[in-house]
């Protein structure tokens, strides 16, 4: 063997060892990939389902928003007829109510002023 075949084996083996030491990180950070591939995969297929409860929860929330809707809209309707009821019942049964006030309060202050004794009046 001569001193370049020497000098061969010697880069060979260092390159090999380099090879080795290389190899190791390498290895580990595969692992890591598999790690990271597998914690993707179970974080998707829990997202998944979770996406469909949420659709389902909107759902259901837009139909009750609908059901509160129609019922506000018929407490709003309601309360118009009733504003519009009141107001026929005071303006029907309003002006003859006071007209019957005023007429029995006429009434009543005639007779009280022909009860009266007659001592205050003087008499002609």
């Amino acid at each position: 063997m001569t001193g370049g075949d020497i000098a061969g084996l010697v880069a060979a083996g260092v390159f090999a060892l380099l090879v080795l030491l290389l190899a190791v990180p390498i290895l580990k950070l595969g692992k890591v990939f598999d790690e990271v591939r597998t914690a993707i995969r179970s974080l998707s297929d829990g997202a998944t389902p979770l996406m469909d409860e949420v659709t389902a929860t909107v759902t259901t929330t837009n139909q009750q928003l609908k059901k509160v809707d129609g019922i506000s809209s018929n407490v709003s309707d309601a309360s118009a007829n009733l504003s519009a009821l009141s107001s026929l019942v005071a303006a029907t049964v309003g002006s003859p109510l006071i007209k019957v006030a005023a007429f029995s309060y006429g009434v009543r202050s005639a007779l009280s002023n022909r009860k009266k004794p007659a001592t205050g009046r003087r008499s002609r």
